[in-house]
C-alpha cells in the first residue's frame, strides 16, 4: 500500500488580484519499503516537469517551498 497526501498553505497579497507570494507544500508519503531518494526524486519531477501550475506560480514570482515526510508502514 502506498499513500501520498499534500498539505498546502500560502500567503497572498492584500490587494486584488490577491496573487500568491509564498506557497508551502508538504508531501506526506506512507508505504512499505519506501526509498527516500526515490520519493525525493518523484517530488522534484513533479515540481520541475509535471506540474504546470507550480511552474506558473514560480514564474509569476511566488516563492514555492516543498518538504517531505516519509512514513514507513
Amino acid at each position: 500500500m502506498l499513500d501520498c497526501r499534500v498539505e498546502v498553505d500560502g500567503e497572498r497579497t492584500e490587494e486584488p488580484p490577491r496573487v500568491f507570494t509564498k506557497i508551502n507544500m508538504k508531501f506526506i508519503v506512507s508505504g512499505h519499503a519506501l526509498n527516500e531518494d526515490q520519493v525525493n526524486r518523484a517530488i522534484e519531477l513533479s515540481a520541475t516537469k509535471y506540474c504546470g501550475a507550480s511552474t506558473m506560480m514560480e514564474a509569476a514570482g511566488a516563492e514555492v517551498k516543498r518538504s517531505c515526510e516519509i512514513i514507513l508502514l
